[in-house]
């Protein structure tokens, strides 16, 4: 036993005394401890203990060495610097009572050392002056031995758990060879592991920015050995400090407790990241809080904070060191200016992440427009923001230009624009500037206009630029002049002249071919190639209107021929389909009611809604021409991107029931906020005959773009941004329309491949869906497992399984409950009945309210509380709220009556079934609720018999071990079995 060197027997010593003499003082510092290990301090273990050690370098006034070697179940924290001395094992077992009261010290607040109880209950310090360690365990049994009632008393009410820091106890041991301290944590877990390995993780540079007196910290874990020094190369960094004079003091630290109105030094650190940082975008004051920072750097600061160690705390001194921290950030940003660097990305914009960040940055938004950080176009001065001026979406070429006359004048990009109009730098607006470099005559030539445009072509890059010159005037064709760029079409020679013959009259905009110029497609003219023509508003006009038009059949050709060139052109114009043309009797249809003779489309959409297209009309475009406007070969699409459920496109609103869709697939039943990014749904199916829908539904498979469509779940967005999968509109369609000759929907029935037991409670499906895609009998209701079912669907299946007049075996009936279980959704209301288990391997019906669910083996020894439905797990939470039936253990205290004798259990047992308890509670009978049992396993995990069957059952459910009872029992009957047992277990 080592000398107690730290006088810690005298401190256990007072400590018992006073929780002896008042137990109210040990719950008070019970409730301290375990406030700090679940708040502030739960995961600042890294960085609490750097700061020891930093603070244990500065006090030895040489640059400190942290080693953190995670070996195992065992984290060990050795550090250099002053060691540990009597004075700090009395503040360790202190609460808020800090021995480095009269230091300047980062550790302010004593109880920092309180971190390491996130991860152990067994915390040791050895340094070259002695050791000491605390104990959960020891301090309990400390407690013990003074044999208080009162104190006794406490230590149950807090279900055994006492303070771990407040008994210091003597420790053998050395630290590390070149290290003064260790701090060796065994940990408590694998989630406490867990936890040290990620803090491992995550400690970085702003470790060592925020602890100078450290210059160098190992890490090693299994993971290999991770160096942390010279942290100052990779960070530009300003630091700001001072002292507050006896006048600020009373001012400012007034509101702060008492030790620290002894501390009147502040410090300021902000560091920029040299290269791509994943930044902790939280203020550190200087250890981590959980204040969210959103400027792109590291600030490190001395801010009050609040009890909880989480939260600057409000007040003078916080108002007063937000302004010296936005000062020292200004100053940081004009060094790097100075050196050559551009900081405009470094200027707060946005919305602030919290109250202290809008602070910061409302503070470092006030000071930067006083400080030269913008430089000069002209000559590169470096110029105050609120002397500047910029242009805006002006380019360099341009600003050249501009500089001698327009004074003060910056450069400005789109990505700086907020940054500049945060600082206050006036704009101009370019419109603004062009009217000032003179303007144009209205009658020169369309070669005078195409010079014009040709000197533009550096500028048009510019996307602002772009805007400001959208007005320029440009001469058509036709002879007018226009103004505005936008939208015109510049043409081509695989335009013909009869095209734009056909579409004069709608009012189509073509660019004189004199005046065209690169330019003017920058500006946002359009090439008249085949797709930008027919998505000309006025070409949609003449499409929508044909049927109207004097002459229909030369709008159809017009438009024919542009699609015949590239049919391609055509993808998403949904409108083209209005397109009027002949068919084979000569009248005039809309192209999205025609099929080509002899198609798949003809053989199955009913001919009252469908006919065939003129022959010659098909031999004159062909097929890829005519299907891209809209005529139908097979089954056609519809598709539309960035559906608003609440507003739907026009290319949507033919299909029949979308709104009913709309309705039944947004979430929570509100279209209101839904979005789909892509759907794509197969049109016309109410066109469908009767008769047809195998060979349909066979096609359906067959084709990858029809079968995508009605496969395919669309993903539906909800006002929450949240994802939703729901049905296609097509599957969704063929399961609520499409029903069969007995007049009951096909959805819903069992598929071909359905679980034998699940399908036995519904309605066979046709034969012949035994040869369609099994994903296709999927898509269209067809049911193969549990989660295939609706809402209608399970009600219909919990009818069913109710019914008294049904026969089902047990076996039959547990699958079931596992499967059932599973279900996230419900129908509208629970049943009355519910199958329970019977006797002798058979089922029976009873009320729900005789039922309850069962979820452990114990609890079927009772029989006085209903009928049982059985499921372990999740399963078994499914099932009481499928059923809206209790579990087991709500309608029984499930109490042990009486308390039993305690009794070793066989050292065999243990032996074959690691993990079983070590000791039984034997009954001569035992009464759980007053009702006998054979075993039970109480709420403690201790297992209880009066048979050794029951003892068999307890201790393999009490060890988690259930699979293996058989084993159990075979040892505790057929002693005689052990060795062969034994042996068996060795191939286990």
């Amino acid at each position: 036993m080592s000398d107690d060197v730290f006088g810690t027997a005298g401190i256990r010593e007072r400590v018992l005394a006073g929780w002896s003499a008042a137990p109210v003082r040990f719950r008070e510092d019970a409730n301290a401890e375990e406030d700090l290990v679940l708040g502030g301090y739960a995961d600042r273990l890294v960085i609490e203990l750097a700061q020891n050690a930093a603070d244990a370098a500065a006090r030895a006034g040489a640059p400190g060495r942290v080693l953190y070697e995670l070996r195992g179940s065992t984290l060990v924290v050795a550090n250099t610097g002053t060691p540990l001395s009597a004075e700090g094992v009395e503040s360790l077992a202190t609460l808020r009572a800090s021995a480095k009261r009269d230091e300047a010290a980062v550790g302010r607040f004593g109880v920092g050392f309180s971190a390491v109880l996130a991860v152990t209950d067994e915390p040791v310090i050895l340094s070259r002056t002695g050791g000491v360690r605390f104990s959960k365990a020891d301090t309990a049994a400390a407690i013990v031995a003074v044999g208080s009632s009162g104190l006794d008393t406490e230590v149950r009410r807090r279900d055994g758990q006492v303070p771990v820091l407040r008994l210091p106890f003597e420790a053998d041991g050395e630290p590390p060879e070149g290290y003064d301290t260790a701090v060796i944590l065994p940990l408590r877990d694998e989630n406490a592991a867990a936890l040290v390995r990620r803090l491992l993780e995550e400690a970085g540079d702003a470790l060592l920015l925020a602890l100078p007196d450290l210059e160098r910290i190992d890490i090693d874990t299994v993971d290999g050995h991770r160096v942390l020094e010279d942290a100052e190369a990779r960070w530009w960094v300003g630091r700001s400090a001072g002292v507050f004079d006896d006048r600020e003091r009373e001012e400012l630290l007034a509101d702060r407790p008492i030790e620290e109105r002894a501390r009147p030094t502040w410090s300021i650190l902000w560091a920029l990241p040299r290269d791509q940082v994943e930044l902790p975008g939280v203020v550190q004051a200087p250890t981590p809080t959980d204040e969210p920072l959103s400027l792109p750097a590291l600030l490190l600061a001395s801010f009050p904070l609040d009890p909880t160690r989480r939260h600057v705390a409000k007040g003078p001194l916080t108002d007063r060191l937000v302004r010296e921290a936005a000062t020292a950030y200004a100053g940081l940003l004009q060094a790097r200016v100075e050196d050559g660097d551009d900081v405009l990305h470094l200027v707060p914009t946005g919305l602030a992440a919290g109250a202290l960040d809008r602070a910061l940055r409302g503070e470092i938004v006030a000071v930067l427009p006083g400080i030269p950080i913008v430089r000069a176009v002209e000559d590169g001065t470096l110029l105050r923001p609120r002397d500047a001026v910029v242009v805006d979406g002006a380019d360099a070429a341009f600003n050249a230009v501009l500089a001698p006359i327009v004074r003060g004048l910056i450069r400005s990009t789109l990505q700086d624009r907020l940054a500049l109009e945060t600082l206050g730098v006036r704009r101009l607006e370019l419109a603004e500037v062009v009217d000032q470099l003179g303007g144009v005559a209205a009658d020169e030539s369309p070669a005078w206009w195409s010079a014009l445009y040709a000197s533009l072509s550096g500028m048009v890059t510019d996307a602002l630029l772009r805007e400001s010159l959208g007005t320029l005037p440009v001469p058509l064709a036709d002879g007018r002049l226009v103004r505005g760029v936008r939208g015109l079409l510049l043409p081509g020679p695989e335009i013909p002249t009869g095209v734009l013959a056909a579409f004069g009259e709608y009012g189509v905009r073509i660019v004189h071919p004199e005046a065209v110029d690169p330019a003017l497609e920058r500006l946002g003219a359009l090439p008249a190639a085949p797709r930008s023509l027919l998505e000309d508003s006025a070409v949609r006009t003449a499409v929508e209107h044909s049927v109207d038009a004097d002459d229909p059949d030369a709008i159809a050709d017009a438009v024919l021929s542009l699609v015949a060139a590239d049919p391609s052109q055509a993808d998403g114009l949904w409108w083209l389909s209005d397109l009027v043309l002949r068919e084979a009797d000569g009248e005039l249809v809309p192209a999205n009611a025609l099929v080509i003779p002899g198609s798949e489309a003809a053989e199955v959409l009913d001919d009252e809604e469908v006919a065939p297209i003129d022959r010659a009309v098909l031999d004159r475009y062909g097929l890829p021409a005519l299907e891209a406007v809209g005529v139908l070969a097979t089954l056609g699409l519809v598709t539309a991107s960035d559906v608003a459920l609440d507003q739907l496109p026009e290319s949507l609103k033919d299909l029949d029931g979308i709104e009913d869709w709309a309705y039944d697939v947004a979430p929570d039943g509100s279209r209101y906020g839904a979005t789909v990014g892509e759907l794509s749904a197969i049109r016309d199916l109410d066109w469908i005959t009767d008769d047809a829908w195998p060979r349909v539904l066979e096609l359906l498979g067959s084709s990858p773009d029809l079968r995508r469509a009605l496969v395919t779940q669309v993903r539906v967005v909800g006002p929450d941004d949240r994802p939703l999968g729901v049905p296609s509109y097509s599957a969704w369609w063929i399961r609520e329309r499409v029903v069969l000759e007995d007049g009951e929907p096909l959805a819903g029935r069992a598929d071909p491949d359905a679980e034998p037991v699940l399908a036995t409670f519904l309605d066979e499906a046709p034969e012949w869906t035994a040869g369609l895609d099994p994903e296709v009998r999927t898509a269209i209701g067809l049911v193969r497992e549990v989660g295939d079912l609706d809402a209608d669907g399970i009600s219909l299946v919990l009818e069913r399984i109710a019914d008294p007049e049904r026969e089902v075996d047990e076996s039959a009936l547990l699958r079931l409950w596992r499967q059932l279980g599973t279900l996230s959704l419900f129908p509208g209301d629970a049943p009355d009945h519910v199958r329970v288990l019977g006797d002798d391997g058979l089922t029976q019906v009873i009320d729900a309210g005789e039922a309850v669910v069962v979820d452990g083996p114990m609890w079927l020894q009772r029989e006085d509380l209903g009928g049982f439905v059985v499921a372990s797990g999740a399963a078994a939470d499914g099932l009481s709220d499928l059923f809206d039936v209790p579990m087991a253990q709500e309608v029984a205290e499930g109490k042990i009556d009486g308390e039993g004798t305690a009794a070793d259990v066989p050292e065999i047992v243990r032996e074959l079934v690691p993990g079983v308890p070590q000791t039984w509670w034997e009954h001569e009978e035992l009464t759980v609720d007053g009702v006998e049992v054979s075993w039970w396993v109480d709420g403690d995990g201790a297992p209880h018999a009066a048979t050794f069957d029951g003892l068999a059952k307890a201790l393999a459910w009490a060890s988690g071990r259930w699979d293996q009872r058989h084993v159990i029992r075979a040892v505790l009957n057929e002693p005689h079995r052990t060795s062969e047992l034994l042996t068996d277990a060795a191939y286990d």
